[in-house]
């Protein structure tokens, strides 16, 4: 302490060990250790700067020694060292704290979450980044959150708050370090347990093969009483509940104030000082906050008008913001000119294959989400492109057509609307969704389970002798479904059972609005004698095909409800499939809309075909994308290869019979030609010898 930086080696040496002795024996002498920890932390953080790099990693490991002793808390030990994280210029000293402090981070919480620990630490770092929004030692709160919420061991709204006033800082560092964040680090986290998962399992049966075969060993039997505990403990966390993984985006307090203060302090702020690329992951964060909050930001839009050019660089990163950040709650007139501006800029017969493609694919994603943007004359300008020779501009083209076939046929003409779209406007089934519009939520294929509950209800009835139409009570059925749901459950056809398809139902559709189309009845061998008004034989108008269930509201589905549900749904898609018609097409609308709501739109799916087209692929390029595309095959191999792999897998060698079928077909020749040349005699008595062996038990004989 007196003179650190003049100490000669042999004192450093013998010093280190003695602090090194000390450290692994203090919980021996409580007494006369009592001051050691407190000496320790005093010569680390006066003298960090001027100690000898060995010496200074020996205290801070001492350190870490007697919290794992308990001789120190992990408060102290963390409050010791984030300081010198941050204040130290030595690198390989940071490396040393950063990798101690996130180790005793996740040693703290691996049995329980300790909150208070945890929330000490989160209120370090928050004050880090707020104290100095100019500083880049935020940069190192930044990077123990992140590598936390990676491990899932901070995964609450503090940490979210963190990276929140770290987007909101003057630094640019520490700016693209909060937003990379955002963008990031869900995926980050979903990768990590991905490969936590993938682990290879350990077969303890033939750990035990192999000890049974070898030598016997003490150093043997504790292998495989390892390697059973390892597969126990593997079975242990395969059990446990799934961790509720909530999206960094999903538990931001004010997702509105937010999205408002990046956009105009980093985006619309002219003395900003980021550059075009760290203006662009702002920007893609802004739109993801808009897009999957439904925030109203209305001057974001104004912003990408000077953009939308193609001269302009990454100029699909900025049409892929822009079709995030549209919702079915921004008014159209806002989108217009956008729209207008891409078509104009991009779409056009003198334009290149690409641009015209991305323009295209671009007006589509942002009609996806918010279809009222589109107005009739631009619509049908743009699906001329269907005739186009390019590809990607020909499937951009009938992309935006299939679209608006879904959710706004009447702005197409007649020949484009398709056969399904002329038929339910005609009907009247298909009507346009007005601004502001939103789906009644219900439960997929619930009407399917309430049709198949009135059903049962109607038979058991006849069965007692009672008119089908009346009302009966259903508490017995109820309960009897609660009693045996298991036992309905495992006979569900979910299992891979057949499923009744109805593949020979014929529909006749008329051309006259009058005429009522005739429908198939349902095949109810003697029970259709007793049921007079069938819901077959409804004219169409008088059917609930628009009414929504109540069965969901008025009762508690049981677990053999829920099987059901899933057999009916299974069973009327593939009728749907087999009879040549769409089951989903009136909730297309519903699943258009929601698609990118949690997912990022990245500038690859802007670009299309259009990425695939520029220049020649090599034939490299092609084997690796075919591979990308290419599922695992396993289940289609043949019982003979999988049981090779397998015999391969264990280290195990091939049969005679299998050597010999990959012999050189010149060491075969000779033996071939003498059997050819073999009279009848000879002949005859290599099959009786042949016979007499397979009796005897082969060459050695059976014993």
């Amino acid at each position: 302490m007196a003179a650190p930086s003049s100490a000669t080696d042999t004192g450093i040496i013998s010093l280190r060990d003695l602090i090194d002795f000390i450290a692994h024996v203090a919980d021996c002498y409580p007494d006369i250790t009592k001051g050691f920890p407190q000496e320790l932390i005093e010569i680390l953080s006066l003298h960090h700067a001027v100690l000898d790099p060995d010496l200074r990693e020996k205290v801070v490991t001492s350190l870490v020694l007697l919290k794992r002793k308990d001789i120190i808390d992990s408060a102290t030990l963390l409050q010791t060292l984030f300081p010198i994280l941050v204040s130290t210029l030595s690198k390989t000293l940071r490396a040393l704290l950063f990798q101690k402090i996130i180790s005793d981070l996740r040693t703290s919480n691996s049995k329980s979450t300790n909150h208070k620990l945890n929330k000490t630490i989160q209120t370090v770092l928050f004050n880090l980044v707020t104290s100095d929004r100019t500083s880049t030692k935020a940069l190192w709160a930044i990077k123990i959150t992140r590598e936390l919420w990676k491990r899932q061991i901070w995964a609450d709204a503090k940490t979210v708050e963190i990276m929140k006033e770290a987007s909101l800082a003057d630094n640019e560092k520490v700016v693209v370090g909060g937003v990379r964040f955002f963008l990031g680090g869900d995926k980050e986290r979903e990768e990590l347990e991905d490969e936590s998962s993938d682990e290879e399992a350990m077969d303890v049966a033939r750990v035990r093969h192999q000890v049974g075969i070898n030598k016997k060993s003490k150093k043997k039997a504790r292998q495989v009483d390892k390697a059973i505990a390892t597969v126990k403990k593997k079975e242990r966390k395969k059990n446990q509940p799934h961790p509720l993984n909530f999206s960094a985006l999903h538990l931001l307090h004010d997702p509105q104030g937010f999205a408002e203060t990046l956009f105009q302090k980093h985006l619309q702020n002219t003395k900003s000082k980021l550059n075009l690329e760290q203006k662009l992951l702002v920007l893609q964060l802004v739109s993801r906050l808009v897009g999957l909050h439904k925030l109203t930001v209305i001057q974001l839009y104004s912003y990408f008008l000077k953009y939308l050019t193609p001269k302009q660089p990454s100029v699909t990163s900025f049409l892929a913001s822009l079709a995030q950040s549209t919702h079915s709650l921004v008014p159209p007139d806002v989108l217009e000119p956008l729209v207008m501006k891409i078509a104009n800029e991009f779409v056009s017969e003198a334009a290149a294959a690409q641009v015209a493609s991305a323009g295209l694919n671009a007006i589509r994603e942002i009609c996806v989400r918010q279809p009222l943007a589109m107005n009739d004359t631009l619509l049908q300008d743009l699906v001329m492109y269907k005739k186009s020779k390019d590809k990607g501009v020909m499937m951009a083209a009938k992309g935006l057509l299939g679209l608006y076939r879904e959710v706004g046929a009447s702005l197409l003409k007649k020949r484009d609307r398709g056969k399904d779209a002329s038929i339910a406007l005609k009907a009247g089934d298909r009507k346009e969704k007005r601004y502001g519009e939103e789906e009644v939520g219900e439960i997929e294929g619930i009407e399917l389970l309430e049709q198949w509950k009135e059903e049962e209800r109607r038979k058991r009835r006849r069965e007692k002798g009672l008119p089908s139409d009346g009302e009966s009570g259903d508490e017995e059925s109820e309960n009897d479904d609660w009693a045996a749901w298991d036992v309905e459950e495992d006979d569900s056809d979910d299992s891979g059972g057949w499923i009744d398809v109805q593949s020979d139902a014929e529909i006749e559709v008329s051309d006259s609005e009058d005429e009522t189309p005739a429908t198939k009845k349902q095949k109810m061998g003697d029970e259709i004698s007793g049921d007079a008004e069938s819901t077959s034989t409804r004219p169409k108008s008088e059917e609930p095909t628009n009414k929504v269930s109540k069965l969901a509201t008025t009762k508690v589905l049981t677990p053999a409800d829920l099987a059901k549900l899933a057999e009916l749904r299974a069973a009327a898609g593939v009728s749907a499939l087999v009879n040549g018609s769409k089951p989903g097409a009136r909730k297309q609308a519903v699943t258009n809309a929601a698609r990118h709501i949690d997912d990022p739109l990245t500038a690859a799916e802007i670009e299309g075909l259009a990425a695939l087209s520029v220049g020649k692929a090599t034939r490299e390029e092609k084997i690796a994308r075919m591979n990308e595309n290419k599922s695992d095959r396993s289940e289609f191999k043949s019982k003979m290869q999988r049981k090779k792999e397998k015999k391969e897998s264990q280290g195990k060698s091939t049969t005679n019979k299998e050597k010999a079928r990959k012999k050189n077909f010149l060491m075969t020749l000779g033996k071939a030609k003498s059997k050819n040349k073999r009279s009848l005699v000879e002949t005859r008595a290599v099959l009786r010898a042949h016979q007499e062996r397979s009796k005897r038990g082969g060459r050695r004989g059976n014993k």
